[in-house]
């Protein structure tokens, strides 16, 4: 199968975030042995999702990770001109949810692995493919923790995140939660008698974004825009009717931080500003919904030089989404970030890749393996 049969059997599987994944891991899995990959599945603790890692080469060499999420964002706008999980081509473009975020990525790496197979490898190439990154990457740590019974310590991972097939050597670590309100409701015309949640959560969120805005003042690291760490609320939910005061209200936030600061760290004022709307007799609650390191990486670390020479493209130094490489680093591994696609067309309608795309970071992959086989 060439790299646009593969992608258009990837997302013809509609792995939407948070729901399961088992036809796609029974596919991948189904590929690997057919080239005569090792492979093998790891379940998550959800029971109904699971990461897959595969080796081509020696398992008892150190070499390096691909390392890809298999979950997509939803595809629910009406602007979609076609079945978003049917892959359609247009000219050079092939339209599809997870094209570019990951799927494509993906593809390239399997489409690989056959030629891969062949090359007698003194160091292996991993595929470790993770569920529910675009969650805040709560799958991938579960395959982290499990590397040490699956490999030697990689010499480093590559994230195919889409970044135009330059590799980046940084991105802002995240933290999100989801803060609780909760009041006593009653008949509108007697406030009086109740405890307004929403009203509670409206000042609340009126002293945090105003916090949030402080952090404009830095600290700074000019290599990301915004060069400062950021917050934002993102969902608000709260009442029943007009006429009924709102027991209950939640707000979603997150945080984006540069690096040298802890995102949970930047998350304890607004803790503090929840925990005190106790003393007017509110109940709280404070969920984590998820959170991930940032990434920083040396331009002349010995994995940004082998991209630099795999690539043909200078490193991009920062770029302010985030990935899964800032928990492999956190877990010791060297991580960059490089693969195809750009990410301002993901997580939209009409999401694209294109073919001279794919075919460049094929490339790559192969090229890496002939490194290895030399």
């Amino acid at each position: 199968m060439n790299v646009e049969e593969i992608l258009a059997r990837l997302i013809a599987f509609p792995t939407v975030v948070g729901m399961p994944n088992g036809e796609i891991v029974d596919w991948i899995r189904g590929y690997c042995d057919a080239a005569g990959t090792a492979v093998s599945v790891h379940p998550g603790p959800e029971g109904d999702r699971s990461n897959l890692f595969a080796t081509i080469g020696p398992r008892d060499g150190r070499g390096y990770i691909l390392s890809g999420h298999m979950d997509v964002v939803p595809a629910g706008e009406s602007e979609w001109t076609s079945d978003p999980f049917t892959l359609r081509r247009n000219g050079d473009r092939l339209y599809g949810r997870g094209a570019t975020d990951m799927k494509g990525f993906l593809a390239c790496a399997l489409a690989a692995l056959p030629r891969l197979a062949t090359m007698n490898l003194r160091r292996p190439i991993h595929l470790a493919f993770s569920y529910d990154e675009e969650a805040g990457g709560r799958g991938v740590p579960h395959l982290i923790a499990a590397l040490p019974s699956l490999c030697e310590r990689p010499l480093g991972a590559v994230i195919g995140e889409p970044s135009g097939m330059q590799a980046v050597c940084a991105h802002k670590g995240k933290a999100a939660v989801q803060l609780e309100v909760i009041g006593r409701s009653g008949h509108s015309s007697r406030p009086d008698l109740g405890l307004n949640a929403v009203h509670a959560m409206s000042g609340l969120i009126t002293r945090v974004v105003a916090y949030g805005q402080s952090l404009a003042n830095g600290p700074f690291h000019e290599d990301f825009a915004p060069p400062y760490s950021s917050l934002q609320v993102g969902v608000i939910a709260g009442g029943q009717a007009v006429n009924i005061i709102p027991d209950r209200c939640t707000a979603d936030i997150e945080v984006r931080a540069v690096p040298g600061v802890s995102p949970s760290s930047l998350l304890e004022p607004v803790k503090a500003q929840l925990l005190a709307l106790r003393d007017n007799g509110f109940e709280v609650g404070w969920r984590e919904l998820s959170a991930y390191p940032g990434l920083s990486l040396a331009e002349e670390s010995d994995l940004a030089v082998l991209l630099v020479e795999l690539t043909g493209q200078e490193p991009l130094s920062a770029v302010s989404y985030g990935t899964e490489a800032g928990l492999y680093q956190q877990a010791g591994i060297d991580a960059i970030i490089c693969g195809p696609g750009n990410i301002g067309r993901a997580h939209r309608p009409d999401e694209y890749i294109e073919i001279g795309e794919l075919a460049a970071c094929q490339s790559m992959i192969e090229d890496l393996g002939a490194r290895l086989a030399a």
